[in-house]
């Protein structure tokens, strides 16, 4: 039976942290809080039928409240990087956070993924509707922005996040969600077999900030047109900045729901597809983890040990007239919806 369950998890800034857990018709599970609307635990089947966590995180909100690199959390008001934590809008310059290197990174020192969300789960959708305003100024960012982020579990094994907002000041937005994928539930992802619909990626200087080049994956680290294991490409990654952190541009084109990434794992069968609006994805594969951090199920997670599929507009778009535009203005309302659809064969 499709059902919420709800938790008390903690506190955080004096306000009431909640655990929900989602499950569908198929048994399958997902768990996610109110605090940075993070996704804990996704369990799904492989192809024997058992149950497992494809996820990185936590079971207590202290580890989390500790620091982490992202695990599971919406990344916002501007997910990825500013360049230099600058911009100019509407004739104005705003200074942000310069919490990457020289860079701005996923909304700041305190972004949406340390924030307490208001919950209100919506039983007969098998869905949580969160919502936060964050204030004018906030991080650095103008305007008061509105945001509803709605999560739902349906009978067909999708994860379907819808993003809405409003703004009353011209805001850049790119909202996302970071979670770590490990197929097989612990160890290294180098041999998940990974598919992006993309032929183009956006070419970054030494900091990982765009240079404004559409470049072709033909022929590099970062071809993913046909499926191939990760690790086939790890030698070459040498000669890229930060090994696979790179955003790839959508063969989909944004604005409608198109076919993002597909990642099959060999070893049980278990196979996630995304399906996005956005126009592009991010493809992370844990390079920076080290095995110091414990989580669900006392797994270690170890270099590789998770990969981001970060459906999303282009890094720096802000700053890059030729991307498409990250910029929401007052009467407009920014949609965007991503879709994590889980099987095995």
């Amino acid at each position: 039976m499709t059902q919420i369950a709800e938790q008390d998890w903690g506190t955080a800034d004096g306000k009431s942290v909640k655990l929900f857990t989602l499950t569908n018709k198929k048994g399958t599970v997902v768990k996610v809080s109110n605090y940075g609307l993070i996704i804990t635990e996704i369990h799904t089947t492989d192809r024997n039928g058992k149950l497992g966590n494809i996820v990185l995180g936590f079971d207590n909100l202290a580890q989390y409240q500790k620091g982490h690199p992202f695990f599971g959390a919406i990344a916002g008001r501007v997910a990825n990087r500013i360049a230099k934590g600058k911009f100019t809008l509407e004739g104005k310059e705003y200074a942000l956070a310069v919490n990457n290197g020289p860079n701005h990174l996923h909304g700041g020192k305190k972004g949406f993924d340390k924030q307490v969300w208001e919950a209100k789960p919506l039983a007969e959708k098998n869905a949580i509707e969160f919502h936060y305003v964050s204030k004018d100024g906030e991080e650095g960012y103008p305007g008061n922005l509105d945001v509803t982020v709605t999560y739902t579990l349906t009978d067909d094994n999708e994860l379907r996040i819808d993003y809405r907002a409003k703004t009353d000041k011209a805001t850049p937005i790119n909202l996302t969600n970071h979670s770590y994928f490990n197929l097989a539930g612990s160890g290294d992802t180098l041999g998940t077999e990974m598919f992006i619909n993309a032929d183009r990626y956006t070419a970054v200087d030494n900091t990982l900030i765009p240079t404004g080049e559409l470049a072709p994956v033909k022929g590099t680290a970062l071809e993913f047109t046909k499926p191939k294991p990760m690790a086939d490409g790890i030698e070459e990654l040498k000669k890229f900045p930060g090994g696979y952190d790179h955003n790839f541009v959508l063969n989909s084109g944004g604005n409608k729901l198109g076919l993002a990434a597909r990642a099959y794992e060999p070893k049980n069968g278990r196979v996630l597809e995304v399906h996005t609006t956005e126009p592009g994805v991010q493809l992370y594969n844990g390079i920076g983890l080290d095995g110091k951090l414990v989580g669900v199920g006392g797994v270690s997670y170890v270099k590789y040990g998770g990969f981001c599929l970060e459906t999303q507009h282009f890094p720096d778009a802000i700053n890059q007239p030729s991307f498409p535009s990250v910029v929401l203005k007052p009467g407009d309302t920014f949609k965007s919806t991503t879709i994590f659809k889980f099987a095995a064969k």
